[in-house]
């Protein structure tokens, strides 16, 4: 297995307490694909800087590092995209976890 970090932009227009559904939504996705959470960093909702379209102003921001077999990362990925509550992520390999940082 490989580790994983990714930044989401979850859309919540509409919705006062859409963030933590919204990140609950992305983790059962990654939990589906076979999928092991590590951690969760929440950002809050933050506007953006540049509005692409009026319906999009913001959204809320969420890092979530886990671990996934890479074979089941293209099916994730495809998840992600079809996904309604996802508007834009981004996943980078997570640097490994060294004996001195769980010190």
């Amino acid at each position: 297995m490989r580790r994983y970090e990714g930044l989401f932009i979850l859309d919540t227009a509409g919705s006062a307490d859409g963030g933590p559904k919204a990140v609950e939504a992305v983790k059962k996705l990654i939990a589906k694909a076979g999928g092991k959470m590590e951690a969760e960093q929440k950002m809050d909702r933050r506007q953006f800087a540049r509005v692409a379209n009026k319906k999009h102003t913001g959204g809320f921001y969420t890092n979530l590092v886990f671990e996934l077999e890479p074979a089941a990362m293209d099916g994730l990925e495809l998840a992600f995209r079809e996904h309604e509550l996802v508007f834009r992520v981004q996943i980078t390999l997570a640097p490994a976890v060294t004996e001195a940082a769980t010190e």
